[in-house]
């Protein structure tokens, strides 16, 4: 199970390097949301079952009329490799895709094993809130804060644990990574795992800027820094400031830039979209969910007439808000569309994630 972003520090992917170690030993390939190389651009779109060529093996896709392996492919193999680099943000898919997979093997008594890669955004750092049950979806498939601060392995175990999995799993860990690196201080080359996850910066701003897709806001989709611009026609970005400064909310480690933008395509394609860019200064003081949440308060206080929710359908639930799929947490949409104060509610779940923390200790591959 593998993406573009599978590769060494030499750039050769993973599949060619697995073929080479194991020759005639790999049999087939999957691959999560977006295709193999991310040429899917946007959610919901399917990738076609295909083949890798340079090996002569059947590639499946686990994104579109089946999101696990099932059927004769499971046949295939006695061994899953998982090898994908994830972004640290419980929304993004290819963790739900490992444990959709991890359950089927199980099922099938097939072993996975785990080969490790960086959380790119950092493993000290957790923030929002822990996925309650009822929004559980494939946006939110383990109880863990919004920014979880592990790495895939770490999330393999944790899933593992909470839902009792009988199942042979195994782990590589890294060597020489530490929970306080970012991933441009690891010396590794970043290959964006999905097309709209170009850089570190972007994976700086998700666990936030996700909350977006739940809008009509733009979520920078359709210009070339997804998630670090957003907008929309009908926004001021001085009245936002101002908003934000009467009620003292404060932003550590990011500046707002003022922008305009008219994106190619998805939502306001081809408008003038007014709104900002945020630039990360300090990644050690930012916190990208609280500041899209004030962000999101400002502009839904600010223009009841023009701010909306997107509905339904979302990463395949035809049913609930996607806002709060994203979110997970029942609350916390209420109080930010409500206008009502986010410090009180943010010290309620900091108090949450802190005991996540504790009670995640012991599955750590990395101490913090």
């Amino acid at each position: 199970m593998c993406h573009q972003a599978s590769v060494d520090e030499a750039l050769r992917l993973a599949p060619d390097l697995v073929a080479e170690a194991f020759p005639g030993q790999l049999r087939c390939l999957f691959s999560p949301q977006h295709g193999f190389f991310a040429e899917k651009q946007d959610n919901m779109v399917p990738s076609a079952d295909g083949f890798y060529e340079p090996l002569k093996i059947p590639l499946f896709s686990l994104y579109g009329r089946r999101l696990a392996p099932e059927g004769d492919m499971l046949d295939l193999f006695d061994i899953l490799l998982v090898d994908l680099q994830d972004v640290g943000c419980r929304v993004y898919t290819f963790a739900s895709t490992m444990f959709l997979a991890m359950e089927a093997c199980a099922r099938a008594g097939k072993t996975v094993v785990i080969l490790d890669r960086p959380n790119p955004i950092g493993g000290l750092k957790t923030e929002g809130p822990i996925l309650e049950e009822s929004w559980r979806s494939f946006v939110g498939m383990v109880r863990v804060p919004l920014r979880h601060g592990l790495t895939l392995a770490e999330l393999a175990l944790v899933y593992q644990q909470q839902q009792a999995l009988d199942l042979d799993l195994r782990i590589i860990p890294m060597i020489g990574w530490r929970r306080d690196l970012f991933f441009d201080q690891t010396g590794l080359p970043w290959v964006m795992p999905s097309p709209n996850m170009p850089t570190l910066e972007t994976a700086l701003v998700y666990p936030g800027q996700v909350l977006l897709e739940g809008t009509n806001l733009s979520e920078g989709r359709g210009t070339t820094r997804p998630f670090e611009l957003f907008g929309a026609p009908y926004i001021r970005p001085r009245e936002v400031r101002d908003w934000l400064s009467q009620r003292g909310y404060e932003i550590p480690g990011a500046i707002f830039r003022e922008v305009a933008f008219e994106p190619t395509f998805h939502k306001w394609q081809g408008k003038t979209c007014r709104g900002f860019q945020i630039h990360v200064q300090d990644r050690t003081l930012f916190n990208p969910l609280w500041t899209t949440a004030v962000l999101l308060q400002a502009i839904s206080q600010l223009y009841p007439q023009d701010f909306s929710l997107k509905p339904p359908p979302y990463e395949y639930d035809y049913r609930r808000l996607p806002l709060d799929l994203i979110i997970g947490h029942s609350g916390l949409r209420e109080a930010i569309l409500s206008g009502a104060p986010l410090v009180p509610l943010w010290e309620e779940l900091a108090r949450e994630w802190r005991g996540f923390l504790e009670e995640s200790e012991g599955l750590l591959l990395y101490r913090r």
